[in-house]
C-alpha cells in the first residue's frame, strides 16, 4: 500500500479558514528557489504556482504531521492547530 493509498483512507473536516500560513511570500520567491515545502510535505499541501510566483497552500488536505514547522529552512511557515472539530480524521491508524 502506498502512502497515497493510506492518505486516501483519511477523512477531512476542513475549516473555512486556514491553519497554515506563509509568513512572507517574498522569502519563497527570492530566497528559496528549491521550494522545499513542495517536496517534504507527505500530503502535498504546498504547491508552487509559476504564474502567480507564490506558494499555494491547500490546507484542507493537511495531515497535521507538523513537518512544515521544522522543514522550512527559513521558518517561513506558521502552523497552528486546526480549530476544534476540524482537521484530519484518521482511519485504520
Amino acid at each position: 500500500m502506498t502512502i497515497q493509498d493510506k492518505l486516501y483512507l483519511d477523512r477531512f473536516n476542513a475549516d473555512k479558514q486556514s491553519h497554515l500560513f506563509i509568513i512572507d511570500p517574498d522569502v519563497c520567491l527570492n530566497k528559496c528557489p528549491e521550494q522545499y515545502c513542495t517536496k517534504f510535505c507527505p500530503a502535498h499541501v504546498y504547491e508552487w504556482d509559476d504564474e502567480a510566483q507564490k506558494i499555494l497552500v491547500g490546507y484542507e488536505g493537511c495531515v497535521e504531521c507538523g513537518t512544515c514547522r521544522i522543514g522550512c529552512p527559513f521558518r517561513n511557515i506558521k502552523w497552528l492547530n486546526p480549530r476544534g472539530g476540524y482537521g484530519v480524521q484518521y482511519r485504520q491508524g
